[in-house]
């Protein structure tokens, strides 16, 4: 059965690297967000106009990031979202929360400073861990029904 995962949340390490390389052997297919923090910003000036008000400039960006992050999160059976630990990732909740109400199996990671900040997001999600190692270890038992040695 190949599961489709969505990798949400945090772009500024290489988190979503290690657990596509960790669950290379697995059957599973990834997408994520733009990861281009400046390609991400500014996609709807580039492709829709300028604009004069930053609003309107972030406005179009967000609308167009929409569509991807919509439709794979839709597509997803399982969405992983991670909290980085230094910026406020108000889309990354976003996302939670919208795969929550989707009913999507929901994994999120972050670091054990963020838990009171996350508490709701938490509750809502199927398993809560601090590291890629672990993603990859709950799609090993997911898939395959066998524990880490």
């Amino acid at each position: 059965m190949n599961m489709k995962i969505y990798l949400s949340g945090e772009i500024h390490t290489d988190w979503r690297d290690e657990i596509i390389a960790g669950a290379r052997d697995l059957d599973l297919s990834f997408t994520a967000p733009v990861t281009d923090h400046a390609a991400s910003d500014d996609c709807g000036v580039a492709i829709l106009g300028a604009e004069d008000q930053k609003f309107w400039h972030d406005h179009k960006g967000a609308k167009l990031n929409a569509i991807r992050t919509r439709t794979a999160i839709e597509a997803a059976d399982v969405v992983v979202v991670r909290f980085g630990e230094k910026y406020r990732q108000w889309n990354a909740a976003f996302d939670a929360g919208y795969a929550a109400a989707l009913g999507k199996a929901l994994i999120v990671m972050h670091g054990e400073e963020h838990s009171h900040a996350l508490k709701e997001v938490d509750a809502a999600a199927l398993a809560v861990c601090e590291t890629p190692q672990q993603v990859v270890q709950i799609l090993t038992y997911v898939l395959q029904g066998t524990l880490p040695e």
